[in-house]
């Protein structure tokens, strides 16, 4: 069975009764089970199980057509006829319930024929054709989508691999999503009869998966309640510790949150503002968030103030307002109308207090703990902020003219960008362990950046993204080509972190030897660009018998727009019909330095400086030597390190010294400052041979710089 088993005694939030907000009463199991089996279900009359299915819906949608409703809920009764949950009641009060939690948030009708047919393909004979033939091709898609695959073919990989398949489904329809998380929320809700050991995997799984895509997703109602189920799974003693919280602050005959409420509508109503102001509860893991961060908490401490009015200019009215008339807190206040979350949010957020007539500080600033934090929001922004992508509607159907203005990832929700970018790595995952940890570590990245291309396009970037990240969002595997960025207009390095509204320009070659440094894994935070770092890594020869950095035959010369060219043949000639011949990174050999060659796979010689350790190594190895010469072309990479003190634009006189003697710069890097000293390092692409000696004699008159010489590193042991 999909759904675990009803459990009424599972305790949920306590909220007190003079902040609980006005609703409908949540239905009860045990009756809505007899109803299904025994209400009305006539052509043309619709049962009464689903009576409040419909209530939920109409409120949302009152002209909407109930004659699918009634055909799914028929079909969904009749296939789970005989099927119990583990607490005895009818089956088909899981996928009403499911149902109902959609009708509430505002979901349209073909989800709620989905979300009343999710359980028949996977637990009755009913077919996905059937599902088609009866509802057409969207039901179909949906149902699909949240149908797991089953571990009689699939094993221990059936949920990692149902998540996979679950999230491609979502690329196409957000839809697919909404009814698992109304699923999973209702499954949680009835979990207590399960086995501690089984509740607790379960609990872990929706923390970890589940309620990440919550939030990206902007389903704060859903998010909210998984949080405090899973709270009370994973940390009993906390949850309990915090239920008491509430209890004993209910009980206080104080109740400053209210009075600074009542003060917010006379201020509003004076100022002929239409508004209406709620007090808004924190659940209980938001409450425990605060208690951790505040410690004992007062009575302002356990809500907050919601304002919601109708038109945006009124929003920012009231902020005015109420920073005018009440003592506000600056560095509380954050505009997500302006600038909204990447999972739709949008509202004002600050923090004020009741002048000095109002609290015990004669000094008229806010007494400490009696803060308010208020919430600013239009009408439709708090539908939005509670139902996310539910609110939206059909994300097939073409936006609406509340939609129009806005920007193109929050008027179609089927592909929000994170959600692509999820997508676009998971196809590369190998196999379904290294895809379910990789998703977790994803979903906990819960920040997104924004970075500027220079051709005004954009790239979405978790928080603590790199250059190196931002490479791979951008060309894919391509990036093993990346030799360098600028941001903001200044040459940086790849490991450079980036922040939100920064410009990049990424560097990139087009030299099929191209190969990404091991050192990127450091700096790459999204799965992308790992999972296409790890993957070359894992197909290609260990540095154990290829120097690390080897430079392919033939090399690039970056242009002025990044880009790069292949240069004319190798230098280096050897009589080896049809081998390819590299110049060995580590000692990087020009002429006329004297030169040894070796073979390695792939019938390749790399080219040593004689006096380079790694010669004596492979000898050591016994390796075969192969005779090498320089051929007639006089152009030649060189591996240059300069040694300077630190100051204020050095990089960029170093780099214009070099441009200035024609030589083309194929990567740099710049390690940190130790004791005011600084070490560049370059790779070079020179037209002419003879011109080292000038080349490094222009870098040396830098000021600042006091040497430069051949870069030599140290050869490893094998």
């Amino acid at each position: 069975m999909s759904a675990e088993a009803t459990n009424p005694a599972t305790p949920g939030p306590i909220v007190p009764e003079a902040h609980r907000r006005r609703s409908r009463p949540r239905i009860d199991l045990r009756r809505l089970g007899r109803a299904a089996l025994l209400g009305s279900t006539g052509r043309g009359r619709l049962p009464d199980a689903i009576s409040h299915v419909v209530e939920a819906h109409r409120a949302h949608h009152p002209d909407a057509d109930l004659e699918p409703l009634r055909r799914a809920y028929v079909l969904a009764e009749s296939s789970h006829r005989g099927q119990m949950r583990k607490s005895g009641e009818p089956y088909i009060t899981h996928p009403l319930a499911v149902t109902l939690i959609l009708a509430e948030l505002g979901a349209e009708t073909t989800t709620l024929t989905a979300s009343l047919l999710h359980d028949t393909v996977e637990d009755t004979e009913v077919t996905l054709d059937q599902v088609r033939e009866e509802f057409g091709e969207e039901v179909r898609y949906l149902v699909d989508g949240v149908t797991k695959l089953e571990k009689v073919d699939y094993g221990a990989a059936a949920e990692p691999e149902t998540f996979r398949k679950m999230l491609v489904a979502t690329g196409n329809d957000v839809r697919v999503m909404s009814i698992k998380l109304a699923d999973r929320l209702h499954n949680m809700r009835t979990l207590g009869v399960m086995r501690p050991e089984k509740q607790a995997r379960i609990a872990k799984v929706t923390r970890d998966v589940l309620i990440p895509l919550a939030e990206r997703l902007g389903v704060q109602a859903l998010k909210t309640e998984l949080e405090d189920l899973v709270f009370a799974i994973l940390h009993p003693e906390e949850y309990e510790y915090t239920r008491g919280l509430i209890v004993e602050n209910a009980a206080r005959a104080d109740d400053t949150l209210t009075e600074i409420a009542e003060e917010v509508r006379r201020i509003l109503r004076e100022a002929g503002l239409q508004a209406e102001v709620l007090i808004r509860p924190r659940h209980l893991v938001s409450l425990h968030r605060t208690s951790r961060k505040r410690g004992k908490l007062r009575g302002v401490d356990f809500g907050r103030l919601l304002v919601l009015v109708n038109e945006d200019a009124d929003c920012y009215g009231v902020l005015g307002e109420l920073h005018t008339c009440l003592t506000p807190v600056v560095s509380e206040f954050k505009d997500f109308i302006a600038v909204p979350k990447f999972n739709l949010y949008q509202s004002l957020h600050t923090a004020v207090a009741l002048p000095s007539s109002r609290t015990d500080s004669p000094e008229g600033t806010p007494t400490s703990g009696q803060v308010a934090e208020v919430l600013i929001r239009t009408h439709q922004m708090h539908k939005v902020a509670e139902a996310g992508v539910i609110a939206l509607g059909n994300p097939l159907a073409p936006p609406s003219e509340e939609q129009g203005d806005s920007d193109g990832e929050r008027v179609d929700p089927t592909r929000p960008g994170w959600l692509s970018r999820l997508l676009d790595w998971q196809e590369a995952a190998p196999d379904p362990d290294t895809f379910w940890s990789t998703l977790r570590e994803d979903l906990a990245q819960d920040r997104e950046i924004t970075v500027l291309r220079p051709d005004g396009g954009t790239i979405g970037l978790p928080a603590g993204a790199s250059c190196v990240d931002a490479a791979y969002a951008q060309y894919g595997e391509d990036a093993h080509a990346c030799m360098g960025a600028r941001v903001n207009g200044r040459l940086a390095t790849l490991s450079t972190v980036l922040r939100d509204g920064d410009t990049v320009q990424l560097l990139m070659g087009q030299d099929a030897s191209s190969e990404p440094s091991r050192e990127w894994l450091e700096h790459a935070r999204t799965p992308a660009a790992r999972i296409a770092i790890q993957r070359w890594l894992a197909t290609h020869p260990s540095p154990g018998d290829t120097p690390e950095a080897e430079i392919s035959a033939a090399p690039l010369r970056p242009t002025v727009d990044g880009s790069a060219v292949p240069l004319s043949g190798a230098n280096a000639v050897v009589d080896e019909p049809g081998a390819t011949v590299r110049l060995a990174g580590c000692c990087t050999p020009v002429p006329p330095d004297e030169v040894t060659g070796f073979a390695v796979r792939g019938g390749v010689v790399t080219v040593h400086r004689v006096e380079c350790a790694a010669v004596a190594r492979m000898k050591d190895a016994g390796r075969k030597e192969v005779d090498v010469r320089w051929g007639d072309t006089t152009e030649c990479r060189v591996t240059l390190v300069a040694e300077s003190f630190g100051r204020p634009h050095l990089l960029a006189d170093l780099t214009e010294a070099i441009a200035l003697e024609g030589v083309a710069i194929v990567s740099a890097t710049v390690e940190p400052p130790s004791q005011q000293r600084v070490r560049h390092t370059y790779t070079l692409q020179l037209p002419d041979a003879a011109h080292l000696p000038a080349l490094m004699r222009a870098m040396r008159n830098v000021p600042g710089v006091y040497d430069v010489g051949r870069a030599q590193r140290q050869a490893t042991t094998p």
